[in-house]
């Protein structure tokens, strides 16, 4: 498994404390700025100015578009950072940035610039455990034609997606999901083989 790397930049002080939170990054469209890779990296930099500590990056990885056939295959990759926001200040932050690089938003699920997905901040269970648990459950079709519409977290589909999962555990292994009680690596090896295969590190692809 490739190493994350480890970053130690300084972050503007708030009279919020710093929060731990988790990201996962997407792309398969070029940007304003370039390539899906070049996309992500120019997404983390923008994290830091606006006052990120990023903790570790997970490894690249090419990953085939979901749904199945959605599109040219995504750059995945996560991100471990601190940083003095809320859960909204974050959400609304990662959308400011998906729009800086030139993300639309006309199609759920579609194909785009910028995925950058809020995963958890802490061990918070947002808005409450009830809703959580009907959004965790909610059946493939609904859920692509439903949008919540409140933040949701931990993520409710986190434990189903190995283009999650899989960079996830380069950066935040032994991340237990407050709802499941299962650590990041835990969710990653329950999922099918064939899943996991799927997503390959781009250094792979060369």
């Amino acid at each position: 498994m490739p190493q994350a790397q480890d970053h130690g930049e300084k972050s503007d002080s708030s009279l919020n404390p710093p929060s731990s939170l988790l990201l996962a990054l997407g792309a398969n469209l070029t940007s304003n700025v370039g390539a899906p890779e070049i996309t992500l990296r120019a997404a983390l930099e923008l994290l830091k100015i606006r006052g990120a500590v990023i903790r570790a990056i997970s490894a690249f990885y090419s990953t085939p578009a979901f749904p199945a056939g959605n599109g040219p295959d995504y750059v995945n990759a996560a991100a471990r950072i601190s940083a003095p926001w809320t859960a909204a200040q974050a959400l609304s932050i990662c959308h400011e940035i998906e729009e800086e690089l030139g993300r639309s938003r006309a199609m759920r699920w579609g194909q785009r610039t910028l995925d950058l997905d809020l995963i958890a901040v802490g061990d918070q269970v947002l808005p409450d455990p009830q809703t959580h648990a009907r959004w965790r459950n909610l059946a493939l079709e609904e859920q692509m034609e439903q949008v919540p519409q409140a933040l949701i977290l931990p993520h409710p589909r986190l434990h189903e997606r190995a283009f999650v999962l899989v960079p996830l555990a380069d950066v935040a292994p032994d991340w237990v999901h407050p709802v499941l009680g299962t650590t990041v690596l835990q969710m990653r090896d329950a999922l099918d083989s064939a899943d996991l295969a799927a997503v390959r590190p781009l250094a792979a692809e060369t």
